[in-house]
């Protein structure tokens, strides 16, 4: 046997150190060729990193929420002698958009398990088959937390009582609440959750926000989604009202590039974009993912549609690439049915303006004289005001509200 060190592979994009996040081996396991090592985060991503060769852990450097240096020694392995010669260091890593992806994905091929040694080892110690797995990681890899929710769900099967209905079937019964209790659980903020912190607090210290809040009467959009649902197609995507806003800010934003721009405050300059490219703050259980629709102006509403389900969906699965998370001139944030009634987003610096949708909700309004029925939403928008001043951003959001408000101006061409 040999001793081989192994360093944390070049990640691309001038990264010098990454964040561990998560390690899926430890000390006397040992691994295959391809099989995950661990999880580090960088400011656009989080990286998986594979092991190059096959051997066994003997060294082990930093734990969760440490930097590591690109380049740097991280774990030190036993090798058998011919396979000591050095070998390629990975170059293109798998990459996800957040610490530990939400959703499950399919194993390819089906009937493969992708699964570190060590974790094979625990499972069969547990009495887990790790068929009956589904895996959260790249291309459906198994990871521990996968097995500790099927332990958990099927420890909850197993205690859940059952009694005897009238017609003999079982029935489960009613649970009693579990007493309260003064337990404390401390949760490190470390991988995506940090960046997310470090970002806002940074964002909401340096450049002073001011926000500027206005109704749309959307009920003739409203009745255009609608209408085109209705009649889409099973080719093209469903319709919400976010590519109607999108539309509607590519039309607008020309007339005020001022607000389509990144401010540069260590340079003092700044970049103006003609092309409008749209971050969507996407949210999943991990934290916000911001993911990128690229020269928005160039696709129609159904594109617009189509790219949004692409991308939410890269984000939820933690598929997302640096390219789809970078790049963003101005962002929309929505909390859907949750959003509230007024909000106060925090601006994604170094953009200089953010869109946020509130709920559409139905309410009377006076019209011309008369009340009637609206389906009504806010816009909650948040400026740089070292860029952008009140009256431009008041003047900004009242032709957004036109073009909403009678959305055939969204379909006018200038």
């Amino acid at each position: 046997m040999a001793q081989r060190p192994f360093k944390l592979p070049d990640i691309g994009e001038g990264t010098a150190e990454a964040e561990l996040v998560a390690w899926h081996i430890g000390v006397g396991d040992t691994v295959a060729e391809d099989d995950l090592l661990c999880e580090v985060m960088t400011d656009k991503a989080t990286v998986e990193v594979t092991a190059p060769f096959s051997g066994k852990v003997i060294e082990r450097t930093g734990n969760p929420g440490d930097m590591l240096p690109v380049g740097g020694v991280v774990l030190v392995f036993d090798v058998e002698e011919e396979g000591a010669a050095p070998a390629p260091e990975p170059t293109s890593p798998e990459i996800s958009s957040s610490a530990s992806p939400p959703q499950s994905t399919r194993q390819e091929p089906e009937h493969r398990v992708l699964a570190s040694p060590a974790l094979r080892k625990r499972a069969a110690d547990q009495g887990v088959n790790l068929r009956d797995v589904v895996g959260s990681g790249a291309k459906g890899r198994i990871r521990q937390s996968d097995v500790d929710a099927y332990l958990a769900y099927a420890k909850t099967l197993r205690e859940t009582p059952r009694v005897a209905s009238p017609g003999g079937a079982a029935q489960v019964s009613a649970i009693s609440p579990a007493p309260p209790s003064d337990d404390v659980e401390e949760v490190p903020v470390i991988g995506l959750r940090r960046r997310i912190s470090e970002r806002m607090q940074d964002t909401k210290r340096r450049i002073p926000h001011f926000s500027y809040i206005e109704e749309v009467d959307v009920s003739q959009l409203e009745a255009l989604r609608e209408s085109l649902n209705a009649t889409r197609g099973e080719h093209r995507p469903k319709l919400t009202l976010l590519p109607f806003l999108v539309r509607a800010l590519t039309r607008v934003l020309p007339e005020f590039p001022h607000l389509n721009a990144l401010y540069d405050d260590t340079a003092g300059i700044v970049r103006r974009h003609r092309a409008v490219h749209a971050g969507i703050a996407t949210q999943t259980p991990q934290g916000l993912v911001v993911t990128v629709l690229r020269d928005a102006g160039s696709h129609d509403v159904w594109g617009v549609a189509s790219e949004l389900t692409r991308l939410s969906g890269l984000a939820r699965s933690g598929r997302a690439a640096p390219a789809d998370l970078t790049g963003s001139t101005i962002t929309i944030t929505s909390l859907g049915a949750m959003g509230g009634v007024a909000t106060t987003p925090v601006i994604n610096s170094p953009e200089v303006s953010i869109v946020g949708v509130n709920k559409v909700i139905e309410r009377p309004i006076v019209d011309r004289g008369q009340i009637r029925i609206a389906k009504m939403m806010n816009l909650s928008s948040s400026f740089d005001h070292r860029v952008v001043d009140g009256w431009d951003a008041a003047s900004f959001v009242q032709r957004v509200k036109a073009m909403l408000e009678t959305p055939a101006l969204l379909f006018v061409e200038a």
